[in-house]
């Protein structure tokens, strides 16, 4: 069931896996991605290894709240907010949830926004696993071909945004493993259903540019920290998660042969003890 609360300013969506006495996992999404490309079933993998799984929508995706009134994103122009707005909005929702602290996962943008928080909020953040992520756009430029699907038009009705979707995943997807193309068409109707908001994701990708480079505030962290990264990523190549692990002190890497801009099934298993393995080394 998904819920709702007010948080840093806005209402943020979220929904919750296994038991609130489990270690708290704040799971933290990638650009235009709303908390259901957060699969059940991964969900349920990190909640059976002791983790009480939150997952929600970033603002201006899913059921959260829409900026409209910033208005559209142009190139070039004023960010209407930061990547650090979208870490206080996770830490908000921490607060809502009367939580003090949480193990934060994200994965993309949601692996930038992770990183922002454990700087801007250093308490609130027990364990940091970055995803596929990167302290800054320069450090991991995506190839020419994912940046063409990434900046698609927008689509006119469900079937397209469903074909784009998956247009979009044969590029930047993990090329070592078979594409649920079933799963992707299903969350893309699902995200369209839930909101469709160009302008929206359009102000996140903003938000992204404009946040800067983090690694110099990633130096000054001290806290157990994994990073995770596919060696096929076409748009945040491996370089980011290089960039990443080598900007947080005693970060472990990690890199998956054949792994794209995905999660891919096969490696769940793996990624799921890669996380468990952290956050009980840190309540250790």
């Amino acid at each position: 069931m998904i819920l709702r609360t007010p948080a840093n300013g806005i209402e943020i969506a979220y929904d919750t896996f296994g038991s609130p006495e489990g270690r708290p996992l704040l799971l933290v999404m990638g650009l235009a991605s709303q908390l259901i490309h957060w699969d059940e079933d991964f969900c349920g993998m990190l909640a059976d290894r002791g983790h009480h799984v939150i997952r929600f929508d970033n603002r201006d995706v899913g059921e959260s709240t829409h900026l409209h009134d910033a208005g559209p994103s142009v190139p070039g122009g004023a960010a209407p907010y930061l990547i650090g707005d979208m870490a206080d909005d996770a830490a908000g929702l921490l607060d809502a949830l009367g939580l003090d602290s949480a193990h934060v996962v994200g994965v993309s943008m949601g692996g930038m926004i992770a990183q922002s928080m454990a700087v801007r909020h250093p308490r609130r953040v027990r364990s940091l696993t970055s995803i596929m992520s990167t302290p800054s756009p320069q450090a991991a430029p995506p190839t020419e071909a994912a940046m063409a699907a990434l900046m698609s038009p927008p689509s006119p009705d469900r079937e397209t945004a469903i074909a784009r979707a998956l247009e979009t995943w044969k590029v930047i997807g993990s090329p070592g493993y078979p594409l649920d193309e079933e799963r992707i068409a299903r969350v893309a109707g699902l995200s369209y259903d839930r909101a469709y908001d160009p302008a929206g994701v359009a102000r996140q990708l903003t938000a992204i540019i404009a946040s800067g480079d983090r690694a110099p505030q990633l130096k000054e962290l001290s806290l157990p920290a994994l990073v995770l990264h596919g060696e096929e990523d076409q748009l945040v190549p491996l370089s980011g998660g290089i960039a990443t692990a080598e900007a947080v002190p005693g970060a472990k890497l990690v890199t998956f042969p054949g792994m794209g801009h995905d999660l891919p099934r096969a490696l769940w298993p793996e990624i799921v003890d890669a996380i468990s393995g952290l956050t009980a080394a840190a309540e250790r």
